[in-house]
C-alpha cells in the first residue's frame, strides 16, 4: 500500500515513537508551539490538506489532559484476532486493568483521537494509520443489525450479554469516528469507513408516521422509546440526512425542534433549548465531531445554544455551592458519570426540561467538554481540579468525585467519607469528549476534518444548517 504521508523534517520523525513517548517532555514543555506544526500530511494521494493550521496557545493542564486522555484510547484496546481495536468502556485505577466491556462509542472517540495523536506527535503516522486500518477491518467484520452495532462487545467482538441493546446513538458516535479517521488517513481507511457508514439503515430505525427515531432496539423485544426533544442525538439527524443509501430527511430534525423546550434568558445566560436532565454531555457530544456554529432556517445556532447551556451549568453550580462542598464559584460540571451510588445518566443542571440529579458529584469531563463554549471558565476549573492530587491519574482526571455536603445541609441519598469520595475508574466516553473538545479548542482539528467529509456536509445542507 502506497504511503500517503510526507514527513517534512527528520527531527519530527526522530522525536516520535510508537510506544515509548517521554511523558515528561510532553507534559513539562513550556513551548506552546507543538512539534507537529512542522508536519504536512498528504491525506489522499491526489490532495494535500493541512487540518491543523491555526493553533492556539493553551494552558499546560489542558495539554496534559489531552495527552493522557488520548493515551487511554491507545492503551486500552482489544488485541484479539477478531476484536482488534475495540476499546474498553472503562479502566480500573485500583486494579490497573481495562474492563472486558468494550464500548463502540469508545471506539468512535478512539478513532477520532488518532489524528490528534499524529498531529501532536504522541505516536507515529505509520502506527496510527495501521491501527485505524485494522480497527476498521474489525468493525467491518462484526455482526450488525441493519448496519447498527451492539453497544457493548467483549474482546472477541461479540455481544457482551443479552441485556445489551443495538444502539443508534453509540453507532452514530462510532461511525463519526470511522469517518474522521478515514478522511484523515485516506486510501483503504477511507473506503472502509464509507462502507461502514453506507450500510447503516437509518430509515429502518425511524418511525415515519411520528417523524422520530426510535431510542433503542433489542432483537428479543423490538424497538423502544423515541428521541423526542433536543439532546446528544443531533449527530443522528446529520448522518441520516447525508446518507446516500438509507436517507432520513429534514422531517425528523424539524419534529425534534417542535418538541424541544426553551429556557428563559437570565442575567447570566440567554435563552436556550434544554435537554431532559441538563446533563452537559447532551450539549457536547455531537459538537465534538461536527461544527454547528451555523444557523438553520429558523435561525437556531446549536453552538450558541451550548454556550448558554454551559453558562447555565456554571450558574447552577454556584447556587448549589451552599449545599455541596464540591461545587464552588470556580468548580462546576454535572454530567452522566459515576457517583457514590454507581453510574447514572441523571446528573445534570437546571434549567432542564425534565428531572435532573445533583448530589454534589462533579465529573471533570463536564467542564472540559465545554472548553470550546466557555474557555475561560473551563480552564479555571481545570486548574482548580489539578490542585487536588486525588483527581489525577495515569489517564488524566478521574471520572468523578464528591466532597460531601456543607455543614448547613444534609443529603440522605449519599454517604461520603470524611475525606471525600473519589472514583476509582476512568470512562472512555468521558475521556473522549475531553480530548476532542480540547483539540477543537486548540486547533479545530476534528471540525476541520469533518468539514471535508461530503456526507456530513450533505447532511447539514439537507437540514438547512449553513
Amino acid at each position: 500500500m502506497k504511503k500517503n504521508y510526507i514527513l517534512l523534517t527528520l527531527l519530527s520523525l526522530s522525536l516520535t515513537s510508537c510506544n515509548n513517548i517521554n511523558i515528561e517532555s510532553v507534559e513539562q514543555s513550556t513551548n506552546e508551539t507543538d512539534i507537529s506544526e512542522n508536519i504536512s500530511l498528504s491525506i489522499d494521494e491526489n490532495s494535500s490538506i493541512n487540518y491543523r493550521e491555526n493553533v492556539k496557545t493553551v494552558d499546560q493542564i489542558a495539554k496534559k489532559e489531552l495527552y493522557r486522555s488520548c493515551k487511554f484510547f491507545y492503551d486500552n484496546i482489544s488485541t484479539t484476532q477478531t476484536g482488534y481495536g475495540l476499546i474498553a468502556d472503562r479502566y480500573s485505577l485500583t486494579d490497573k486493568m481495562k474492563s472486558n466491556h468494550n464500548s463502540i462509542a469508545s471506539v468512535g472517540f478512539g478513532l477520532a483521537c488518532l489524528p490528534i495523536d499524529v498531529e501532536n506527535n504522541y505516536y507515529t503516522y505509520e502506527d496510527c494509520e495501521q491501527r485505524t486500518l485494522k480497527t476498521l477491518q474489525t468493525i467491518s467484520s462484526l455482526d450488525t443489525t441493519r448496519g447498527f452495532y451492539y453497544h457493548f462487545l467483549n474482546d472477541n467482538g461479540e455481544r457482551m450479554n443479552k441485556d445489551v441493546e443495538v444502539s443508534i446513538i453509540d453507532t452514530a458516535i462510532m461511525v463519526l469516528g470511522c469517518l474522521v479517521a478515514g478522511q484523515y488517513f485516506g486510501g483503504t481507511c477511507k473506503e472502509l469507513a464509507n462502507n461502514i457508514y453506507e450500510k447503516v439503515q437509518w430509515d429502518w430505525y425511524y418511525n415515519e408516521s411520528v417523524g422520530k427515531f426510535y431510542m433503542g432496539y433489542m432483537p428479543e423485544k423490538g424497538f423502544s422509546g423515541y428521541w423526542n426533544e433536543y439532546a446528544e442525538q443531533l449527530m443522528v439527524y446529520v448522518l441520516a440526512a447525508g446518507s446516500p443509501t438509507h436517507k432520513v430527511g429534514i422531517d425528523a430534525y424539524n419534529v425534534m425542534k417542535r418538541l424541544s423546550k426553551k429556557a428563559q434568558a437570565t442575567n447570566y445566560y440567554d435563552s436556550f433549548y434544554m435537554t431532559y436532565t441538563g446533563s452537559l454531555f447532551t450539549y457536547q457530544f455531537s459538537h465534538a465531531f461536527i461544527d454547528f456554529n451555523k444557523l438553520d432556517e429558523d435561525g437556531i445556532n446549536w453552538f450558541t445554544n451550548s454556550i448558554n447551556a454551559s453558562k447555565a451549568a456554571i450558574q447552577y453550580a454556584k447556587t448549589m455551592s451552599s449545599k455541596y462542598k464540591t461545587l464552588t464559584n470556580i468548580v462546576w460540571g454535572l454530567t452522566a458519570s459515576d457517583g457514590p451510588n454507581g453510574y447514572t445518566g441523571a446528573y445534570g443542571s437546571k434549567p432542564c426540561s425534565g428531572n435532573n440529579l445533583c448530589d454534589g458529584t462533579v465529573a471533570p469531563c463536564a467542564a472540559i467538554g465545554s472548553i470550546v463554549f466557555t474557555p475561560q471558565e473551563t480552564i479555571s476549573c481545570m486548574n482548580e481540579f489539578f490542585k487536588n492530587p486525588n483527581l489525577w491519574s495515569d489517564y488524566g482526571f478521574i471520572d468523578a468525585y464528591n466532597l460531601g455536603t456543607t455543614d448547613s445541609y444534609t443529603d440522605s441519598t449519599i454517604n461520603i467519607p470524611k475525606d471525600g469520595w473519589y472514583d476509582k475508574d476512568v470512562i472512555g466516553i468521558d475521556k473522549g469528549i475531553g480530548a476532542l473538545m480540547i483539540e477543537n479548542y486548540i486547533s479545530g482539528l476534528i471540525w476541520n476534518i469533518t468539514n471535508h467529509i461530503p456526507c456530513i456536509q450533505n447532511g447539514l445542507e439537507e437540514l438547512k444548517i449553513k
